[in-house]
């Protein structure tokens, strides 16, 4: 993939001779733009569409606007070019290998892309009469069943935006359910390799976190868990497989535990890509599990969403999950539960976790991606999911310290940490290396059991071809770290802008446009 030809020539890269030190009238660096802000390009007196006539006055009483909106006006070519000039600047899923640990950056096959923008799904309303949309709600509940069967669960709460959204649609699950009960249990269990929001879930929901360690091996400590559980325990919020990228073997012991003292068991499920169709949760004992359409089946994320997290539910969390659901009757016709009919068909319900139904463009994504596959191809992408994974793993350990490489094989990412690098160097600066390679760095400082960590995730749809072009490259950074190259501590050098002080950008963020 990146080996040169036979001959051993490739055309040679203006840097090479000193074109870094020529400027430009425009800053631009051949297909390299120096993109201005949006208001540097346009003016805010200025419009890019020309009426006839005045619109008529909006009759918006007290609402109405007083001031000047303050944007700046363009024309459509303007604004086309201004923001594709941006997204060239970007990292994608479609320019290569997305490294990035817990978040299973997957390709997204252009087949889910079709489908969901067929007009039947596109431009379906939510507020449509339900007699009108009976194809989409079909296909939520078909999607519906797969996830159930899929999991070995009972039920499933579609409504969830996304995995943090899920993961609070289950806990309050489970706090309803202890409610019915009239007990006031207030603790929730974390374990140190569990996802950073599960305690912030936890918490938002009026529950206090109280930590699990991991053992010298990457997993849950079951004699620490054992000891803390009792009446005041609501649960266990654990991550399967964990964020050491290592399957939790004590999970049944664990859910049994749990049970045994009254507790419930949630699962976070954003990395159920390593076991679909290998392992149903709800054999576990799990009694809740958020699964993430948009990791495991595919659907596009990153950049704040779309996303969508399904909650699974167990028979005795079930009677509790939220509203709208979609229910099929005898005749085949399928009907929303809402507020009016829940008294009857869904009494036990908490609620509702949002205004609608969910994410009609995720599920359709999400069905075709499942439906292309099929069981047995389900099962494959787990399978080449973990070959990958470990395969990144093998091929780095003797460069990289690989903190759990001898707890077994590992899951759907590898973790390295920054034991070994030269004095003064950190796992940074090899994320920075990675940008002058093309890559998008991996995941950094996570799982906080592991210092300096670094979160490789490739999944199935990586290439062995692929897989090696990406081991060579940071195979590189991390000789070049553990030697002390100085050129390191100031990468990237060839990304459109240089290192900055993240540090300052965090506490003092500049956000506003200021003439």
């Amino acid at each position: 993939m990146t080996a040169l030809n036979p001959a051993g020539w490739r055309p040679e890269m203006h840097g090479a001779r000193g074109a870094a030190d020529t400027a430009t009238f425009t800053g631009n660096r051949a297909l390299m733009l120096e993109e201005p802000l949006i208001f540097e390009i346009g003016s805010t007196a200025t419009t890019g569409v020309d009426f006839d006539e005045a619109p008529p006055a909006a009759d918006l009483g007290a609402l109405m606007r007083r001031d000047p909106i303050g944007l700046p006006g363009l024309s459509e070519s303007e604004t086309v070019r201004h923001y594709t000039r941006l997204s060239r600047q970007n990292y994608a899923i479609d320019l290569g290998l997305f490294p990035l640990g817990s978040c299973t950056m997957k390709h997204n096959p252009r087949l889910n892309e079709k489908v969901a923008r067929m007009p039947g799904f596109a431009d379906v309303h939510p507020l449509q009469p339900q007699e009108t949309v009976q194809g989409a709600l079909a296909v939520i509940n078909e999607l519906a069943v797969w996830l159930i069967e899929l999991t070995g669960m009972y039920g499933v709460a579609m409504s969830p935006k996304a995995g943090a959204h899920g993961e609070l649609c289950g806990i309050l699950c489970i706090k309803a359910a202890l409610e019915a009960r009239g007990e006031d249990r207030r603790v929730l269990l974390v374990p140190e390799s569990a996802h950073g929001t599960n305690p912030a879930t936890a918490a938002f929901a009026g529950f206090t976190v109280e930590d699990i360690p991991a053992t010298a091996e990457g997993r849950v400590d079951l004699a620490a868990l054992k000891a803390r559980l009792g009446p005041d325990v609501a649960g266990v919020m654990i991550t399967n497989p964990n964020t050491c990228g290592l399957f939790e073997r004590d999970m049944k012991a664990i859910s049994d535990a749990v049970h045994a003292v009254g507790g419930y068991v949630y699962c976070d499920g954003a990395n159920f890509n390593a076991i679909v169709g290998k392992v149903r949760p709800g054999d576990l004992g799990i009694d809740a599990m958020h699964i993430n359409l948009h990791k495991t089946f595919s659907t596009p994320h990153g950049g704040g969403g779309p996303g969508s997290g399904p909650v699974v539910l167990s028979r005795a969390l079930a009677p509790y999950g939220p509203i709208p659901y979609s229910a099929r009757y005898a005749d085949g016709s399928f009907k929303l539960i809402e507020e009016e009919s829940a008294g009857a068909e869904h009494p036990d319900t908490f609620g509702r976790m949002t205004a609608f139904h969910g994410q009609m463009g995720m599920f359709t994504r999400a069905l075709t991606y499942i439906l292309s596959h099929g069981a047995d191809g389900l099962k494959q992408v787990a399978e080449d999911a973990v070959l990958n994974a470990n395969y990144i793993l093998r091929s780095l350990e003797d460069v990289l310290d690989a903190p759990f490489a001898a707890s077994g094989p590992c899951m759907h990412e590898a973790l390295f940490s920054d034991r070994g690098l030269a004095e003064g160097f950190s796992t940074l600066d090899i994320a920075k290396g990675l940008i002058d390679e093309g890559y998008h760095p991996m995941t950094v400082y996570f799982p906080l059991v592991v210092h300096g960590a670094m979160l490789v995730e490739p999944t199935e749809t990586e290439s062995k071809a692929v897989l090696d072009q990406f081991v060579g490259a940071l195979r590189s950074i991390a000789l070049r770290a553990k030697n002390g190259d100085p050129a390191l501590k100031s990468a990237p050098h060839f990304a459109p802008r240089a290192r900055l002080d993240e540090t300052l950008a965090a506490r003092k963020p500049v956000l506003r446009w200021e003439d």
